[in-house]
């Protein structure tokens, strides 16, 4: 399958090197990863493990046993890691590209019997997975990577996923009339509307098999969408 055309649009405008610079001035607590709503992680936390046994039940009965190895992407001080991840799975690893942020992770204790692996300080961009994952979890991260940089890493999300695996993307939808991104120079980041993420996926090779909303949040912020995505297949039921 052929990636989609993606037209110059307001991912153009990011610029890692301007986003690594907020967040090494961002200080290293749930408020700060939160970006002063911390009261609200309890939720997030708990609609998250929701949605993961929801993705347990879809699993299919050849495929036994826990989830041995996880990676939480873009996991700043770890919060999901030891909220979420660490409750579904043996081994969680860390993809971080902010180094004092990645430094908290092995100090945070773990909700959950499951323990830290390996701590990658790379961007997604340029990180090469070198394991096999049942899970690999994306939040708030990858309105950091531009369309292309996108496409390329769910790619290579996709080669590394174990059969039954998923790829869950939690992130921010821009809901505007006009259906467009919005860029945000604060932090040097996209707000993606559903639609191109959806573009995005099926230029991965990639396929929705669960979406639901985040409940629960402030109205002023903006809504938050999971999705489950597994390797598509092509007519001759061939992975893409």
């Amino acid at each position: 399958m052929t990636s989609p055309s993606l037209a110059e649009g307001p991912d153009t405008q990011i610029s890692q090197p301007d986003a690594l610079t907020y967040w090494n001035s961002v200080p290293a607590t749930v408020n700060g990863m939160l970006g002063g709503y911390s009261h609200i992680s309890r939720i997030d936390i708990r609609c998250s493990l929701n949605f993961l046994e929801k993705l347990r039940r879809l699993r299919p009965s050849t495929i036994p046993g826990p989830w041995t190895r996880g990676v939480d992407c873009g996991a700043g001080i770890g919060r999901v890691t030891a909220g979420v991840l660490s409750k579904v799975c043996d081994i969680v690893d860390v993809v971080e590209p902010v180094e004092k942020m990645a430094r908290e992770v092995r100090k945070r204790k773990l909700d959950g019997e499951g323990t830290v692996g390996e701590v990658y300080v790379a961007g997604l961009q340029n990180w090469e997975p070198s394991e096999e994952y049942d899970l690999i979890w994306n939040q708030w991260c990858l309105g950091h990577l531009t369309d292309t940089e996108l496409v390329r890493y769910l790619k290579r999300c996709k080669a590394t996923i174990k059969e039954g695996g998923w790829i869950v993307v939690k992130e921010n939808i821009n809901t505007g009339l006009e259906g467009n991104d919005l860029f945000d120079e604060v932090d040097s980041s996209v707000t993606r509307a559903d639609g191109k993420f959806r573009k995005l996926f099926e230029g991965s090779g990639l396929k929705i098999v669960k979406t639901e909303v985040q409940t629960g949040f402030p109205k002023k912020l903006f809504p938050v969408r999971f999705y489950a995505l597994q390797p598509g297949l092509d007519p001759l039921g061939h992975p893409l």
